[in-house]
């Protein structure tokens, strides 16, 4: 059985890790690793590599970054003729990014099976890019592997058979359940002169938080109150820094002495960032998953989640992006306002497992 694993931007990596690895257990399983490049920067996919432990791509597309048309039709065109040489039995892709759905699209177009890994997330807000490319990648799929029970049903609703939806777990948490103790070995806070549970992580990337001037100067405003109670550390996704730049904020940010702006950092020195933050604030899908399993209260800037069972289960307080809010969600922390979660069903590191062993056992599977 020949396998095309699929991977574009830096979540993927760690995603994709935990399956690569376990499809390398079995000799009948030809595993073959395509990058699309949608994330080409170092701190974004290339450390990634060698702290996951992953082999360099077998093939690399190199499409590199644009607006989200140049991107999905840069990766369909290169994706193509790989795929047409190489004729996998089926292309596994993760993820809802834009190379998860160009790759899936012409992958059915070209009849070859898609298998989806996290499948079934929904935030019923189709202004997010990632709700689009959610919805197109699961209705091309063959194989539907969900993370929360709350997919599956979202994919029943949608009319996909039960048949073609296998609930698994998380293969993302596999990769952090593997590394964390490795992660908690990194010399990452004294890089930054901070103590265990004495500081706040924030993450930014998404259009609705970075592509408007004035609320983006009013979260870093709201960020420029936390600082005053506790250091931040800001890893800077390369599209924030640029909004920044562009809107004239830089100096709002410089003039921030607890504030610890950095460059995107490595799987390794993240996970331990995340791991023994006091709080973390973000827009990220995966980082509301992983500090579930940390344990880390997490108040994700959105006014949805295609994630609810970090709500749920887990330590994750929904809170949108009014600035002002930010600052009092942050304080109810401070105070020991502390959501209390726990793992969600099957987030047990056995995600990659489960997946491989539907796949082997398929007899639709060559």
């Amino acid at each position: 059985m020949h396998v095309l694993n699929v991977v574009g931007a830096r979540p993927n990596l760690i995603k994709i890790a935990a399956l690569s690895e376990e499809m390398r257990r079995f000799p009948e399983i030809e595993s073959t690793l395509l990058h699309t490049g949608q994330h080409y920067d170092d701190n974004l996919s290339r450390v990634f590599f060698g702290d996951l432990g992953l082999p360099s791509p077998d093939i690399y597309l190199g499409v590199g970054s644009g607006s989200h048309a140049q991107v999905t039709a840069g990766v369909m065109v290169a994706f193509e003729k790989e795929l047409a040489a190489c004729r996998p039995d089926l292309v596994v892709v993760v993820g809802d990014v834009n190379s998860t759905l160009a790759c899936a699209v012409t992958a059915s177009k070209l009849g070859v099976p898609i298998a989806h890994v996290e499948a079934g997330l929904r935030s019923f807000d189709r202004r997010m890019p990632e709700e689009i490319n959610r919805i197109v990648t699961d209705a091309l799929s063959t194989w539907l592997f969900t993370t929360e029970r709350d997919a599956d049903e979202n994919l029943l609703r949608e009319g996909i058979p039960s048949e073609q939806i296998h609930f698994v777990g998380n293969v993302m948490i596999d990769t952090l359940l593997r590394y964390k103790d490795r992660a908690l070995h990194t010399q990452v806070l004294d890089r930054f002169g901070i103590e265990a549970g004495q500081y706040a992580v924030v993450t930014l990337h998404r259009p609705s938080n970075v592509d408007h001037p004035d609320l983006l100067r009013a979260i870093l405003g709201a960020l420029g109150q936390i600082q005053e109670r506790l250091p931040v550390v800001f890893p800077v996704h390369p599209r924030t820094r640029a909004r920044i730049e562009a809107f004239g904020l830089t100096g709002q940010v410089d003039a921030l002495p607890n504030l610890h702006v950095c460059e995107p950092l490595g799987y390794l020195d993240f996970l331990h960032l995340l791991a023994r933050a006091l709080v973390v604030l973000t827009d990220s899908g995966g980082i509301q998953e992983e500090t579930t399993i940390l344990g880390v209260p997490c108040l994700t800037l959105r006014e949805n989640t295609e994630r609810p069972v970090t709500l749920t289960q887990g330590t994750n307080r929904l809170i949108g992006s009014d600035p002002e809010r930010m600052v009092i969600e942050f304080e109810r922390i401070l105070s020991g306002d502390i959501p209390q979660g726990h793992a969600p069903e099957l987030w047990d590191g056995r995600a990659a497992e489960r997946i491989v062993q539907v796949l082997l056992t398929d007899r639709s599977v060559k």
